[in-house]
């Protein structure tokens, strides 16, 4: 089995998550575009460390894994007689992150939007590797909550993160939830989905305007397996570049929102021309709500988040932006970029 930094289009395990965080670098973690080639024999998986803060939720605050601060859920598990974090198997037709997020509330019954990506842990089952990525997730208020699924889970437990560290039966979860506390730590306040628009028709083959190139049928199907993903971040605002290709790609999600799609030109590979700073602006303008989407094109988007790396002082190596990719961007109070995450493809892994 392999267990790597995730560079390049490779998932990232957890355990490679200091690789990312030393003071010229800037935390990363990746889902690969084909996961299926990365394991032997795969199962996969995703869960989250569900957190809360110990005072009434204030969703303008900075993110904190402070001690006495914050709650996470672990769950009990009458059928192995073990505590956890929840977690659940990918359906057949569901992307990764929409098994997270469908999980989650599953096992909690607890409302969450989804945050930093922590990378993946991975253990042999039989002769199948259990592949499982996880998030961290915070829930949008403190009601009390039953698991949906009773089924699978007896009991859910909200304690403090060293007692959740104590309480889990696996050495997995405590490293999972370490990760969950160092990137807490750093203090996000706001998120941008930046989003690359879905395939769309080949502009050797297109005689009209290169703006008007719509999206092909692989294209539509990316943008519907944005809509989980969307929803799962608890995107609040949507805004795309002027392209019909990123306004189309990015339409579903909005839609399924009850949201519009602002448009604007600055978002474009076009600004390039004025320099990245230009559409740095125009990114800062179209995402001021706690969680934004954006939809944009092949060269602003490494040209972008470079821009934004380089401003807090570190770099992102091997900056790909597929289509239909996502990089999750984490913002600090000081607007500063203090890590991202890629999503390489919306689409279901099995």
């Amino acid at each position: 089995m392999i267990s790597h930094s995730g560079i390049g289009d490779l998932s990232t395990s957890v355990s490679s998550r200091t690789l990312g965080s030393g003071p010229d670098t800037l935390p990363v973690s990746r889902i690969g575009s084909r996961p299926t080639d990365e394991f032997d024999n795969p199962t996969f998986a995703a869960g989250a460390v569900l957190w809360r803060r110990t005072a009434e939720p204030d969703h303008t605050a900075p993110e904190t894994a402070a001690e006495g601060e914050i709650e996470i859920a672990v769950v009990h598990r009458p059928r192995y007689d073990d505590w956890s974090l929840p977690k659940g198997k990918v359906d057949k037709g569901e992307g990764i992150v929409e098994t997270a997020a469908r999980e989650l509330l599953e096992e909690t019954g607890c409302p969450a939007t989804l945050g930093w990506l922590l990378g993946y842990v991975h253990y042999p089952v039989g002769t199948s590797t259990k592949v499982v990525w996880y998030w961290t997730a915070e829930a949008k208020d403190r009601s009390a909550t039953t698991p949906l699924d009773t089924g699978e889970i007896g009991e859910l437990r909200w304690v403090s993160p060293s007692e959740a560290a104590e309480l889990c039966s696996y050495d997995a979860d405590r490293e999972v939830i370490a990760a969950a506390l160092e990137r807490l730590s750093l203090g996000t306040v706001r998120r941008v989905l930046y989003i690359r628009h879905g395939k769309a028709a080949d502009r050797r083959g297109w005689q009209g305007e290169d703006a008007r190139r719509p999206l092909t049928r692989k294209g539509r199907r990316q943008a519907e397996a944005l809509v989980p993903v969307v929803q799962g971040y608890g995107v609040q605002q949507c805004a795309a570049a002027s392209p019909d290709r990123c306004v189309d790609t990015l339409f579903p999600a909005a839609r399924a929102l009850g949201l519009e799609v602002e448009v604007d030109p600055a978002l474009g590979d076009a600004a390039l021309t004025e320099g990245p700073r230009t559409v740095m602006d125009a990114l800062v303008r179209a995402s001021t709500a706690r969680v934004s989407a954006v939809c944009a094109q092949g060269e602003v988007i490494p040209a972008v988040v470079e821009g934004l790396s380089r401003e807090a002082g570190a770099e992102i190596e091997d900056l790909k932006a597929k289509k239909s990719s996502v990089w999750v961007l984490h913002f600090s109070a000081a607007e500063k970029l203090v890590g991202a995450d890629y999503l390489a493809s919306p689409l279901p892994v099995r």
